[in-house]
Formats: C-alpha cells, structure tokens, sequence
C-alpha cells in the first residue's frame, strides 16, 4: 500500500496542485504555481526515504510552502466580501478569477488542504502520532486532503463559477442548476471539514462527513456531465469531464460504505483495498482528468 500511496502523493504534489492554482487565479498565483514544484519536489522526496531526521527536514520544508499558500485564503475571502458588498467592480461585474459567495468559499478551502496534508506528512515522517493517530491514518491523510481537500474543492469552485457566469438560457443548462452549483461548492468543503472533525470525534461524526462530501460530489458529478460536458466541442476534453464525473458515483460509493462500516461494524473494505480503488480511483480518474479538462477550458 505504501508504493501505491507514494505515488499518488507525488502526483498530486507535483502536478495537480500546481496545476490547480492556475486554474484558481492565474495571474494573482502565477508566481505559486510557477515556484511550487521546487518544495513539491522535496516533499515527494521525502516520502520514498526512511522516517528520520532527513525525510522530516524535506517534510517541513514542504510544509512552510503549504501555511504560505494557505496564507492568501483569508485576503481572497475578506477581498470576496469587499467586492460582494459593492456591488462588483467597476463595470458591475467581479474579475473572473474573483467570485464571490460559494465558489470563493471552495476555492480557498482548496488553498488551504495542502496545509493540513503537509503537517500530517512532516509527523508521519518524524514517526510521531500527531493528536494520537496511528501513522497509517497520518500516512494516508496525506493523500486525502490533497485530493479530497484541494482538488475536490477546487473543482466544486469551478463548477460553481461556471453555473455563475453561464446564462440562464444557455444550452445544457437545467433548471435548479444555479442552486445545485452552490450546494456543491458549500458541501465540498463542509464535508471536507465535517471528516477532519470526525478524526477526532467518532466514526459516527465521520460518517457524517462522508454522507455531505459524498452528495456534494455527485452534484459535481451531475452538473459536470450534464451542464458542462455537453457545452464542450472538443472531444478530449468532453471525455475527460465525463470519466471524472463517472469516476466519482464508484469512488464516493466505497467511501460511503468504508465510513459506515467503520461506524455501524457491518464487513467494508480495507484501507489497503480503498487505498487501491478510492484512491486510486479519485486521483487518476477524477482528480487528473477534471485538471486537464478545466486546464483544456481555460486554453479554449
């Protein structure tokens, strides 16, 4: 499980999240995503040496570059207000890259998950339970909040921002979109939050957690490959969107089915087996086709 884990890590370290920011602003964090891969690289490192000193020192470094990006959450959210109250910018319309409401919401939780996925790595690298979790769990929270928490996030914003901008009448779009949009781009992150309070809860408030992520992803789901797939002339890109919104109703499936096992005792996958089909699941199938397709997006 380890290897498979690794890998995943390293992919949404060295690509996705770079990738990502520029998805979210591409000019305000131009110069993060341009300078991420440099501290990326040496958390991707330290993940393939042994737990010590050096894995840690590689660990940490990552980490700083992670509370830095988290850093520009608050100022996006506090700027989100500003413009929300005034109506807008000059013009009456925010930039596009500044969207107020639920979609700013997402998108600085996505600025804000690597954070919590490094400090679990630096204390799964030092070989210290942080808050007295096992380092399996600190091992494998590595991956959840950077696909989970980041990319899960991400992609709720920009599903929310495109129903934002989209004119009612515009082909594909169905009725309820617009709330359905908002209800993904709040329940993303609320699930998201609701799991990491169930660490320290119980299963039960995990469980919980699982249920709002899980139908905040199947609105994802269904806006992506009802309203936005069917809007997109190329068909590389069209694919992707529709096996990222596919992936995601097997995926959020088993982690409701983990989560519930886990609550009520009844037989569930192994961490091993969801790290295999989960994880793997979500990061090739959702996570990396829903970055190049909104990647291709923006390049259209």
């Amino acid at each position: 499980m380890t290897v498979l884990v690794n890998l995943i890590v390293t992919l949404g370290m060295l690509y996705v999240v770079p990738a990502g920011l520029r998805l979210i602003d591409p000019a305000g964090l131009r110069t993060a995503a341009r300078l991420w891969p440099v501290p990326a690289a040496l958390g991707a490192l330290c993940l393939w040496l042994p737990r010590g000193i050096p894995a840690t020192a590689l660990a940490a470094l990552y980490a700083a570059a992670a509370l830095a990006l988290a850093t520009r959450a608050p100022a996006r959210l506090l700027e989100a207000r500003r413009r929300s109250r005034a109506g807008g910018s000059a013009g009456g319309a925010p930039p596009r890259t500044t969207v107020s409401g639920p979609a700013e919401v997402a998108v600085c939780t996505a600025l804000v998950s690597p954070s919590i996925a490094a400090a679990s790595l630096v204390a799964e690298r030092a070989g210290y339970r942080l808050f007295g979790f096992d380092l399996d769990i600190l091992a494998l929270t590595v991956p959840h909040f950077h696909f989970a928490g980041f990319t899960a996030a991400l992609v709720a914003g920009l599903v929310c921002r495109a129903g934002a901008t989209a004119p009612a009448t515009a082909p594909g779009s169905a009725p309820g979109s617009a709330t359905l949009s908002r209800w993904a781009a709040y329940s993303v992150p609320g699930g998201t939050l609701l799991v990491l309070l169930g660490y320290f809860v119980d299963d039960w408030a995990e469980l919980a957690g699982a249920v709002v992520l899980t139908t905040g992803m199947w609105a994802v789901a269904l806006l992506t490959w009802r309203d936005i797939r069917p809007g997109v002339r190329d068909r590389i890109t069209g694919a992707l969107l529709g096996t990222s919104a596919a992936v995601l109703v097997a995926t959020m499936l088993l982690a409701l089915w983990w989560a519930a096992g886990e609550a009520t005792g009844i037989t569930h996958p192994t961490l091993t087996w969801m790290a295999a089909t989960h994880g793997l699941g979500n990061a090739l199938g959702f996570a990396l086709c829903s970055v190049l397709a909104w990647r291709r997006l923006t390049v259209d």
